[in-house]
């Protein structure tokens, strides 16, 4: 629902704003302009309706209509991280990893700081790829450094790894983040962690 609300609340504000740029350069010359940026609102409504129509459908578990909703933004807006994302995750939840990596990286094209792809490549690469996962979750972990469950998963898929020593470092910034994620840390590092 916060997303929603998020993405209406953009769309309005694109509105305004560009309702206000228009009224305060209107000349006869400005016309032609004016009814391209009425159409670029129109766009931005689009685009907001089909982001919302698509995660309605998700939620109500129609992939096919949702990937439609998706498909169309991404007709409007080519670089929408949302849309990319929105296909990533139902490609995902199909099955269809290389496809899922492929939209998720073009979410992250758009934006190198989408926590939401970072973090769901990552989970989905974390036995396919851990090195890529790693990467990631590094890149997550550096955007949002008090994110104690992504340091988490970083300690995790490191100690899975054999990279002991960075995992130590990942779980401590984890403790340091957020006391209470001790207890998820496995044992074997809980005392070098505590101290």
């Amino acid at each position: 629902m916060k997303r929603t609300k998020l993405w209406a609340g953009l769309a309005a504000t694109a509105t305004v704003a560009t309702g206000v740029t228009v009224w305060a350069i209107h000349s006869p010359s400005a016309e032609p302009s004016e009814s391209k940026a009425a159409s670029g609102t129109r766009n931005a409504m689009s685009v907001d309706a089909l982001l919302r129509s698509g995660l309605q459908r998700q939620i109500k578990q129609d992939s096919t209509g949702a990937a439609q909703d998706f498909r169309r933004v991404l007709e409007l807006d080519p670089s929408n991280k949302r849309a990319w994302y929105g296909l990533g995750l139902i490609d995902q939840q199909s099955g269809r990893t290389t496809d899922a990596r492929a939209e998720f990286d073009k979410a992250l094209e758009s934006d190198p700081h989408f926590m939401s792809a970072l973090y769901s490549e990552a989970f989905m690469l974390r036995t396919s790829d851990p090195d890529r996962a790693i990467e990631l979750l590094k890149r997550a972990a550096a955007i949002d450094p008090k994110a104690a469950n992504i340091h988490l998963q970083l300690g995790q898929l490191l100690a899975v790894n054999h990279r002991k020593s960075e995992a130590e470092a990942a779980f401590r910034r984890a403790v340091a983040a957020d006391r209470k994620s001790l207890s998820q840390v496995p044992e074997e590092f809980r005392d070098a962690v505590s101290r």
